[in-house]
Formats: structure tokens, sequence, C-alpha cells
């Protein structure tokens, strides 16, 4: 069934209209307001028929509307970057290198939310070879030491996600949503590796000053606004020693959502 799925998605995906890279990074959201979601699969398919018929277009790289993408979380030896998540503080970060796969070009990101609830992100290119450690990149060095609170010497790599992303933006240009699907976790301390099999991951980032018409399309098919992290979903799935008791509930609420248990390598 999830193979098909996978079919499934990527026909939904291709028909519908192309926006381009060079378009879709005009879209300035002034007043940007991130909302999270989850699903399945099957319920994504009607989310995309419903999302070519209000006029979305989807962004095209490559020639392909579904793009694999690879991230590296980096975190300090105690994780405190996780354990700041869970423990509820408003003002955290998190810093990983991703990788655009079709495109070959790769990126060091520091996310950054403030005790508004706002996320800013920032990020400065860096080699595919400097994925896994970036310690040999004085530019990603002092650029990482200026817009955070660690140094190189501070991180280790430690959690590797590979997923499959469809980005939309809608008519007005008011909004975008990218949708994460494929969800695969390799955890470099345990050495244990996870599959969140057909669970979907959607992050709507919109003008507050806009209506949203994705928001009616999610709320007719039962799609709820749903506060999680890829990362910290696949720490508390492969790593049984940290405190994550606070993040056990999402994961339950994702085994609800595809009706499977995760089963953990």
């Amino acid at each position: 069934m999830t193979e098909n799925c996978h079919t499934l998605i990527e026909a939904a995906a291709s028909s519908i209209p192309s926006i381009t890279l060079e378009e879709m990074d005009g879209v300035k959201l002034l007043n940007r307001v991130d909302t999270k979601y989850l699903t399945n699969e099957a319920t994504l398919i009607q989310v995309l028929a419903d999302a070519k018929a209000s006029g979305y277009r989807a962004l095209e790289t490559e020639g392909v509307k579904v793009s694999p993408y690879n991230s590296i979380y980096f975190d300090t030896p105690g994780l405190r970057m996780f354990l700041d998540h869970h423990n509820r503080r408003l003002v955290r970060q998190k810093v990983r290198t991703r990788e655009y796969v079709n495109s070959g070009t790769a990126f060091l990101e520091i996310k950054r939310k403030n005790n508004h609830g706002r996320t800013k992100k920032k990020r400065v290119g860096i080699d595919t070879s400097e994925m896994m450690s970036f310690a040999g990149d004085p530019d990603a060095c002092a650029y990482l030491a200026k817009h955070s609170w660690f140094t190189a010497d501070d991180l280790k790599p430690v959690l590797s996600t590979a997923f499959r992303r469809v980005t939309l933006v809608n008519q007005a240009m008011t909004e975008r949503l990218t949708i994460d699907t494929s969800l695969m976790f390799t955890n470099y301390r345990t050495g244990r590796e996870v599959s969140l099999q057909d669970a979907v991951i959607i992050e709507l980032k919109q003008d507050g000053h806009a209506a949203s018409q994705m928001k009616g399309i999610l709320l007719d098919h039962r799609v709820k606004p749903v506060r999680v992290s890829k990362y910290c979903i696949a720490v508390t799935l492969t790593d049984p020693s940290v405190k994550s008791g606070r993040f056990k509930v999402k994961v339950r609420k994702i085994e609800k959502t595809i009706n499977k248990k995760i089963t953990v390598i």
C-alpha cells in the first residue's frame, strides 16, 4: 500500500502547475506564522488534489516536484538542544546541515525560536563533504559562532534524517507549504534506525494577516495542527536513555495517525 501511495503522491504532485525557486524566493512573509500538521499518505493524496483545484503551484527543481533531502542534526554531548525543547525552554536553537540532493547543494542551518514562538532560520553554504563535520571550514565556523550560542567544538553529529518533500505556494503568494514524506532517521550515538512509515509532516508558513485556503483544505480532511519536531521525535524513538516523556505522547499520535506501530531497527 505504501509503495502505491508513493506513486500516487508523485503523480498528484507532478500534475500541479510549477513554480520556480526564483519565483518562490519572491514570497516575502513579513509577519510569518508557522503551523505544523500530521497526516498519512492516503490523506495527502486527497489534499494535493484539492490544492491543485485551489490554484496552488508546486516547486519544481531539476525537473521534479518531489525532492529528496538529507539533514544531519548536531547537539552537545549532553543533548542540550534536545533537552531545551523537551523542558519547554521558550528561547532555543537547533543546528543542522542540510543537503538538497537534486541540486547537489548543502548548507549549515541555524534555527532560533524566540519567546514569542517565532522561528528564524539562518544558513550559509557549505560543501556536501562537510555534512558530517564542518569544523575545518573557517567561514562556517565563524557563521555558527556569530548566529548561535555554540561553536563547532561544542557540537557532534547526533542524528540524520532523510525524507522526500513537496513544496506548495498559493496563488496570492501569501503562504508556503512544505510536505515531508518517507521520513527515515539514523541515530549516530545508538546506531538505531527508524522509519515513520507513511506518516506525513506538513508545515504551513503564512502571512499572519492573510486568510489561508490551505487551512480550510486540511480541516476538510480532518488534518489538525500539532506541535512536532522531527529531531525530537527521532531522538525519542532511537535513544531510550534520554529524558523524552513529553515526546512519547507525540509518538503515540503518529502511530494512531498511520494506524501502525513504529518499529525501531
